[in-house]
């Protein structure tokens, strides 16, 4: 019986081929966008479930408050580790501190050259309690016994064999490892590379016993990073600290003890300022955007529900697509229900061939969307994560997933039609007419099509709206010169010698060089150095949090920042004076920024002059508001090690450039032939901010051109069963003198309708998301009346094509052919 319904499924399925061809395109479309998403999805969540008692795993983290503001720090103070073991109802505190960047590294190597390797990171100090809360599986030494003495280093299996390529794991034990030029480490223990999905991707594990005998990077007070070994205020990203609570225990229950100690050991803080230890699940280390994940790519949660959406959208499309196409098929095989049940079918037996069916072209769809996805990772691969790979749709969990897919497609899409075909009574189908036969509801199709036109309408305009606000992000000025500006960051162990004063000059000397400075970051940029300000202004003491750059008297020609009052700084400045912005020039209470030229500014207990205010410029991404900040002379620290150079347009400029970066190379490799060359351009760092949009913004396009292209067969399976319904009526009027253009507009007119209807769904659900979305920037653009007129025009048009396949065919006929029978 089974192998007779897929006999009689296929035969039908190539009988009526169009619709064959068009139902699979819809599925395939809408199966392979939700495999691709469903491997992303999938991808993400896995991340750190390997880890045993995973949801007791917690990682403390620090808030601060700050007049109002919030400010998130995934370190803890330096001290708190120690006192840990006062805490009660805790399996385990795992504290590490994560190793600087950039480090270069020399393997010594007996009658041969040293192995060098430049720029590495993912190097931490550790103890036996990290490698107790992750499994890793140790191939040579204890973990009992490795990190216990100073100097002594772990190395996972891979980085081992980067290091020491014809060793095995024991035999690595005891050679030595060299990390910038001054810390020699001796390799006690060699440990498997983790294979699951994890954030704690380091491969470097020295003792935490060394640093006891180290200057950690970054050392100091506030003034050097904030990094201070004995101050409990003092926090730093670089200290690590994860803990593992008993099942007994609560996590408000530790946090609270936490917070008490911290508290005890805090000096007293200035009104409106608060400092909270907070515990961040295990689970939520891959998703927030507050706390970073060493480094690693963070996932936004809602994205990935997001991205759920957009699949079951496009899925609903399709199986829309199925049901109006297949209703729209019935008709035509209205007298092969009428025989089947004359000759004794039963309604059972429809059902199961037209499920059969239903099913076999799922399948087929399904097995092209397979192929589809190898595509789609392609084109998409700047939004897929690095880890995905095609092999993995052939994994048992993703093939499960994807016969259940089948299943529910083809349950969903087949069951509505085979129910209704099954139920036509071979009487009335029989008859000379079988189109007069009583068919399956019209309104629910109708209602389908406003369903998928409502799904299209949405995706079209958040497509054109999130459109907008990358192009309005990317071309707002900023209040800087950002093109024709590139930096070059000089390496970080120089940062207090003057061979970057060697190089400086070096570079300005080259002719296609404008003007050069060195300072801490461009104006707008993600890392930030800020500290307290306090004035007085006679009544009250106005204090806030202000952000620093650090600069040369050339950098406010570098970016061409507009003075509005006062002087450009000199270097006799470096013994204290600050160009403000006009953020904080009106904090300060002067609407006038002459005004606040010397006035006296309190920072760390010193009075420091104000000696200009500069326009605002804007920090970071347009997410972001313009806070407070402040530029100060400073070429003698380590954030003052970055090179701000403008270039000379005009004729030839890339030509030029590219003659200037050759010499740039040639004298880095003069003063730093240790360390590569790497140079940026603003502008296109200041893009960099918006990566994440112009994904989001490329994934709503393809979703509105896939939901739209869906939506567009749906319609045109309507057009063909209306059509033909109304193949008399055509031929009636067309007797009786109406034009082509006539009917065209007649058979339109109903389908515009229902596009107006889904239109004024689509609007409000689209205004209220896209309004929710834009709040997530401090500056944005204004939804106007364009975005509604665009929409309904776009979806107009492309109806209007979509029908004229039918309608112009349907008004052309000759109604002789279509009255024959009367």
């Amino acid at each position: 019986m089974l192998n007779n319904y897929f006999k009689t499924a296929l035969r039908s399925l190539l009988k009526h081929k169009v619709f064959t061809i068009i139902n699979i395109v819809g599925l395939a479309i809408g199966i392979g966008a939700a495999l691709v998403i469903a491997l992303v999805v999938q991808f993400d969540f896995s991340f750190d479930k390997f880890e045993p008692d995973g949801s007791r795993i917690y990682r403390v983290v620090s808030t601060y408050t700050y007049q109002g503001q919030t400010s998130f720090n995934s370190g803890v103070p330096v001290p708190l580790h120690r006192v840990m073991g006062s805490v009660s109802g805790l399996e385990r505190a795992v504290p590490f501190r994560i190793y600087g960047q950039d480090q270069r590294i020399v393997v010594p190597a007996p009658n041969t050259a040293p192995g060098i390797f430049k720029n590495q990171e993912n190097i931490i100090f550790c103890d036996r309690a990290y490698f107790e809360m992750l499994p890793y599986k140790w191939l040579a030494g204890s973990v009992a016994t490795a990190l216990q003495n100073p100097n002594r280093i772990v190395l996972t299996e891979s980085r081992a064999k980067l290091y020491f390529p014809d060793l095995k794991p024991e035999q690595v034990l005891e050679k030595t490892v060299i990390y910038d030029d001054s810390l020699k480490m001796t390799v006690s223990g060699v440990v498997a590379d983790l294979k699951e999905n994890t954030d704690f991707n380091f491969h470097d594990f020295m003792s935490l016993a060394t640093a006891a005998n180290f200057k950690l990077r970054p050392s100091g007070g506030d003034t050097d990073g904030g990094y201070n070994e004995t101050s409990w205020s003092s926090t730093s990203s670089y200290n690590q600290l994860f803990i593992k609570i008993s099942k007994q225990s609560s996590a408000r229950q530790t946090e609270a003890q936490l917070n008490t100690m911290l508290k005890n050991n805090l000096e007293k803080s200035s009104p409106g300022e608060s400092q909270t230890l907070s515990l961040q699940p295990l689970s939520n280390l891959h998703f927030s955007s507050e706390y970073d994940n060493f480094d690693q790519r963070v996932v936004n949660k809602s994205v990935l529900h997001s991205l759920l959406g957009v699949a079951a959208f496009l899925l609903i499309l399709a199986c829309i697509n199925f049901i109006n196409l297949t209703t729209a098929q019935s008709s035509q095989r209205a007298r092969e229900i009428g025989v089947r049940k004359t000759i004794g079918g039963t309604r059972q037996q429809l059902i199961s061939q037209f499920l059969t069916e239903t099913f076999l072209l799922t399948l087929i769809a399904a097995i092209i969307s397979i192929g589809m996805a190898y595509l789609l990772l392609i084109m998409f691969a700047d939004f897929i994560p690095a880890g995905i790979s095609y092999s993995m749709i052939f994994t048992p969990g993703m093939l499960l997933f994807i016969f259940i897919l089948i299943i529910v497609v083809a349950v969903i899409s087949g069951f509505y039609p085979a129910v209704v075909m099954s139920s036509y009574q071979p009487v009335q189908v029989l008859k000379s007419n079988p189109k007069t036969s009583k068919g399956v509801s019209f309104g629910l199709r109708r209602g389908l099509t406003v369903t998928q036109f409502v799904i299209a309408q949405v995706f079209i305009m958040a497509t054109i709206l999130v459109s907008n606000q990358i192009h309005y992000m990317l071309n707002k000025d900023l209040g800087f010169k950002k093109d024709a500006v590139m930096y070059i960051r000089t390496p970080y162990k120089y940062a207090n010698s003057n061979l970057k004063q060697v190089y400086l000059n070096k570079i300005k000397s080259i002719p296609q060089v404008e003007t050069i400075s060195l300072g801490s970051d461009a104006p707008s940029s993600n890392n930030s150095h800020s500290t307290a300000f306090s004035y007085q202004d006679g009544k009250t003491e106005r204090e806030t949090d202000v952000e620093l750059k650090y600069a040369d008297d050339n950098y406010l020609n570098v970016y061409q920042l507009k003075l509005l009052a006062g002087r450009n700084l000199q270097p006799h400045d470096s013994t204290g004076a600050y160009i403000i912005n006009q953020t904080y020039c009106k904090f300060l209470g002067f609407q006038n920024p002459k005004q606040a030229v010397g006035k006296l500014v309190k920072v760390n207990d010193k009075e420091v002059p104000i000696i200009g205010v500069v326009a605002d410029f804007y920090q970071r991404s347009l997410q972001y508001a313009i806070k407070p900040a402040a530029i100060c002379f400073s070429t003698n620290n380590r954030f003052t090690r970055t090179l701000h150079i403008a270039l000379k347009s005009g004729a030839n400029s890339s030509a030029n450039w590219k003659n200037a970066l050759i010499k740039m190379e040639s004298s880095w490799q003069e003063v730093f032939p240790d360390d590569d060359f790497e140079y940026r351009f603003v502008d296109e760092s200041t893009a960099r901010f918006y990566k994440a949009e112009q994904n989001t913004g490329k994934l709503l396009k393809w979703a509105t051109g896939l939901s739209v292209l869906i939506s567009c067969l749906g319609l045109l399976g309507l057009a063909l069963y209306t059509t033909n319904q109304r193949t008399k009526e055509i031929g009636i009027r067309k007797i009786l003198g109406a034009t082509i253009t006539q009917i065209v507009t007649l058979l339109s007119a109903d389908f515009i309708k229902l596009i107006f209807v889904a239109f004024s769904i689509a609007a409000p659900v689209a205004w209220y998301a896209m309004s929710h979305w834009l709040q997530n920037y401090a500056y944005h653009i204004n939804p106007g009346i364009w975005l509604f007129v665009g929409t309904i025009l776009s979806t107009i048009t492309v109806a209007l094509l979509t029908m004229s396949l039918q309608t112009i065919k349907a008004a052309m006929a000759n109604p002789v052919k279509s009255l024959r029978s009367e």
